[in-house]
């Protein structure tokens, strides 16, 4: 009797949750008709029209920008000045690895994550086209937040205009050649021949730090998602998530504070330029992601459903054993 009656309410608990699963599965499919609606009003004459030249015309204004295309402010500086004195020697972090790790990377770890975390029991196939699908949806996410990251830094350096610690190494400006003390110098021309005219017009866009702004924006939003969407203390292991979130914040420091020891910002360039990366960070993770509550809902979804598929299972199995007494 004590075992027909804790069958009997094994069963029970099974009815409730598949009642509770079956309403869950149609708020879902209510969800994709509405999505469905949305996608025929956003039709594709909607896109090519409007948002492609939009997108386009929010990418190529940076980079005129960034090119000197516009014109630009120039700060003026004090003759002889010791912070603007430094010679240059390169930089630890080249912007091309800057920006290919802050495009590419994000990309690869979710698609990862999402990848390991599907259930292994799908086809390997619609494990991928899954995991693929996932990953863009969050991945545009993040290029939204990256690409209003590049348009701050960058007008805020046209606007400011303020030299680097080696400015007078590459610009070599005419005017610091006939100045007299420590007095300011409001106009100049850069007169160097050992570095190209990007470089010298580089010379006094220091702030913000871009390579600040874009590898924290990078490594905050990495070590976020990995936090919600990986980060369990029922995994088989515990340090594998934690030590991918340090590799994370590490690049950001990484890159961060060898815009200093290069000489190629002043510190309170950089401290700008992480104020900034920390604001886009939010605002993707909580205006854009919603804080990843989706990937939040599927990993208590897939805990409600475990532990009621293995109670029918056990009670399939105790009716093999034998008749119920």
């Amino acid at each position: 009797m004590v075992q027909t009656k804790a069958i009997r309410n094994s069963l029970e608990t099974f009815r409730r949750m598949a009642s509770i699963r079956i309403q869950r599965q149609g708020d879902i499919e209510s969800q994709l008709l509405h999505s469905q609606g949305s996608d025929k009003r956003h039709s594709i004459w909607w896109t090519l029209g409007v948002d492609l030249p939009l997108l386009l015309i929010i990418i190529i204004l940076p980079a005129l920008q960034e090119f000197g295309i516009f014109p630009q402010h120039k700060s003026g500086f004090f003759c002889n000045d010791p912070a603007l004195s430094y010679t240059f020697t390169g930089d630890t972090i080249s912007a091309a690895v800057i920006m290919t790790s802050v495009i590419a990377t994000p990309f690869v770890l979710i698609w990862l994550t999402e990848l390991i975390l599907l259930d292994s029991e799908q086809p390997i196939c619609q494990k991928m086209q899954r995991s693929v699908k996932q990953a863009l949806v969050l991945y545009r996410n993040y290029a939204y937040g990256l690409v209003f990251n590049i348009v701050v830094v960058e007008v805020m350096k046209g606007i400011t205009g303020n030299p680097r610690p080696t400015f007078f190494d590459i610009c070599e400006p005419d005017t610091a050649k006939t100045c007299n003390g420590s007095e300011y110098v409001s106009t100049f021309e850069c007169t160097s021949t050992r570095f190209s005219s990007w470089y010298q017009m580089d010379s006094y866009h220091s702030f913000p730090s871009g390579h600040t702004s874009l590898s924290v924006y990078c490594g905050l939003f990495m070590a976020w998602y990995l936090q919600r969407r990986a980060f369990d203390w029922r995994h088989r292991s515990v340090l594998a998530v934690p030590l991918l979130q340090l590799a994370c914040l590490t690049y950001a420091a990484l890159c961060s504070l060898t815009r200093i020891t290069d000489r190629r910002h002043h510190w309170w360039d950089v401290l700008t330029g992480a104020v900034i990366g920390v604001i886009c960070v939010f605002y993707t993770v909580f205006a854009l992601c919603d804080n990843f509550s989706t990937l939040k809902e599927q990993k208590r979804e897939k805990r409600v459903i475990t532990p009621v598929q293995s109670n029918r299972t056990s009670i399939y199995d105790t009716g093999l054993q034998g008749p119920l007494t």
